[in-house]
């Protein structure tokens, strides 16, 4: 059997990624052009967005590079093309893709990830290879994330390949392996425990990720249990709802945030909290503790890894990256044609670019419309989740509504989530200086008309009110309600509805009966149609879509029937105009 035959079946094995296909091609195998994305976003920009710190700590950065995978290959012998990660030559640790980084923790170097590992694309046309920054990432993380349970499992399994780790990290003497070994036992435990229990089989697959799952998965089962090894794996369930990674240029703007919108959006403060939640899902480090055993007060940032600086500094890139210009040629008449379709069936209450609720620091966002249009259901199940609280039990924030309510021993999945994010950021002062979100309220002055005196009173005395039912807790009956978002740069971002489950534009615009029932995702690119092409010769995955009776089945190509009437000429018009957008 040849070493890819060997690594195929390993694959086929852990399930993780079972429908995962690989050949020579990789994303990368063309020279890059990198699409229009405006004035502010410069060279620079997209560096800095590509390695940006965070917080998130996924494991020793000597161990990773000593790992070898199923076929006996190191995980960076292909920079992790493997698993569709874009190669990075500006990356400061040479061999790491867009998106990886390394961080120290404890003195220890450790792999990181950031913002782009899931928000950056690459799409090739006619041979041509064209980058997308902030773009909806193509890539297996479901693979990876699988590759490496496997990779560890089996040096604590197999004696000679733990002492070939060994000899690579430079453990040589007898304590020194004795140690390393327990070292990557205790790393293993929670790991692997939040692997087995949550990665689902068939796998997400290329281009989606069930990340609100494994948010609440990380913070409610490895990190909020009882030391020494805060595991509650009750508390894990089978990550099945993947959606597809959204784009994220103008996201800052939104009002509300999150595929079913429950989360407050559209300033710095409220963002950063959507990402404290995102580096809690990605290995940042959160081991809360109760500062008296008796006492429900919590120490939110003890041993923290949440980068608060890098935090704020994604979150003000995010701001410079415009949606990206379709860089062929169009058709002005069918523009013109396609702009008034689009208007009146397309914008009214759904896409359009209206006012939404003035936020503390920005006046004008933009309204992000809740609509139930009959798509797949199944993100809805884990939104209603309750787990253990752990020694979270009976903590709450006081004056703040939504969160000021002492949590039961077992309670909303949303409420430990919410009391998480917002303990850790009222926190912060306390642990890092008053100045630490200083970038924020600079930012906040530059942007209002009052005094810097008075904005910075306003803002210590609001902070705590902007955050107050940061998180929305779902009805007991929900309608499956999703945002309609701005269509800015929706060409680049395929394939289409939250899921994922509709390849094309071309096809969104056919009832649910007709859209394919199978297709391949990968980066080839269709610019007719506008979306994945039928031929996907490198990094794919295949999607079985399910029709309407199984709307629940988290794979559903069902609902969102607009334009579907249209005749022939007037689809082709309003491709045409979504193009241009």
């Amino acid at each position: 059997m040849s070493k890819y035959d060997r690594f195929m079946s390993s694959i086929a094995t852990l399930g993780a990624a079972s429908l995962l296909t690989l050949t020579s091609v990789s994303p990368s195998a063309a020279e890059v052009t990198y699409a229009n994305q405006g004035s502010q976003w410069t060279q620079a920009s997209r560096n800095d967005f590509y390695t940006r710190d965070q917080g998130a700590r996924i494991i020793p950065f000597d161990w990773f590079k000593a790992l070898k995978r199923a076929d006996g290959t190191g995980f960076l012998d292909d920079s992790m093309a493997r698993y569709g990660y874009l190669p990075n030559s500006e990356s400061p640790t040479p061999g790491l893709p867009v998106g990886f980084l390394t961080a120290s923790e404890g003195g220890v170097r450790t792999l990181s990830m950031t913002c782009s590992g899931c928000h950056v694309r690459q799409i090739n046309v006619q041979g041509a290879s064209w980058r997308i920054d902030g773009g909806p990432a193509l890539s297996d993380f479901q693979a990876f994330l699988a590759d490496l349970d496997t990779a560890v499992d089996k040096i604590l399994t197999d004696s000679a390949a733990f002492d070939a780790f060994a000899k690579a990290v430079g453990a040589q003497s007898p304590h020194a392996h004795k140690q390393l070994h327990d070292d990557v036992e205790a790393w293993f435990k929670p790991y692997h425990t939040l692997m087995a229990r949550a990665l689902p089989t068939p796998g997400w697959g290329v281009g989606r990720a069930d990340a609100v799952s494994m948010i609440f998965n990380r913070v409610a089962g490895l990190d909020i249990g009882h030391p020494p090894l805060r595991i509650i794996e009750e508390n894990i369930a089978r990550a099945d709802a993947p959606v597809r990674y959204p784009f994220v240029w103008n996201a800052p703007i939104q009002d509300i945030t999150q595929w079913p919108g429950f989360a407050k959006n559209g300033d710095d403060i409220l963002g950063l909290a959507r990402n404290v939640g995102e580096v809690y899902g990605v290995f940042g480090v959160y081991r809360p503790s109760k500062i008296l055993p008796d006492v429900n007060i919590v120490d939110y940032l003890n041993e923290s890894s949440l980068n608060f600086a890098g935090l704020q500094q994604l979150e003000f890139l995010l701001k410079k990256i415009d949606p990206p210009k379709w860089p062929w040629k169009l058709d002005g008449d069918l523009i013109k044609q396609g702009k008034a379709i689009y208007e009146k069936d397309c914008a009214s209450g759904c896409h359009a670019e209206t006012a939404g609720d003035p936020r503390l620091c920005n006046p004008n966002t933009w309204a992000t419309p809740l609509q139930d249009v009959e798509t797949d259901s199944r993100e809805y199940k884990i939104l209603g989740r309750e787990a253990d609280t752990g020694v979270l039990e009976g903590a709450f924030i006081p004056l703040v509504p939504g969160a000021d309510t002492p949590l039961k021993p077992k309670d909303k999945i949303f409420s430990i989530l919410g009391v998480s994010v917002i303990g850790s950021i009222l926190e912060a002062p306390l642990h890092f200086g008053l100045d630490v979100f200083k970038p924020i309220v600079d930012a906040c002055i530059q942007r209002d008309s009052r005094s810097p005196q008075q904005l910075q009173t306003l803002i210590n005395s609001q902070i705590k009110t902007a955050l107050q039912n940061l998180y929305a807790k779902p009805q007991q009956a929900p309608q499956f309600k999703y945002e309609a978002r701005v269509m800015k740069g929706i060409w680049a971002v395929a394939p289409y509805l939250h899921n994922g489950s509709v390849p094309t534009l071309a096809d969104l615009l056919k009832p649910a009966a007709e859209r394919p029932a199978s297709f391949k995702v990968g980066v080839n690119y269709d610019i007719e149609n506008v979306g994945l092409a039928k031929d996907q010769p490198g990094l794919s995955s295949t999607y079985t879509a399910d029709d309407c009776s199984k709307r629940d089945s988290g794979n559903s190509r069902c609902g969102h029937e607009f334009g579907t009437k249209l005749a022939p000429d007037e689809k082709k018009a309003l491709l045409e105009y979504l193009k241009s957008l």
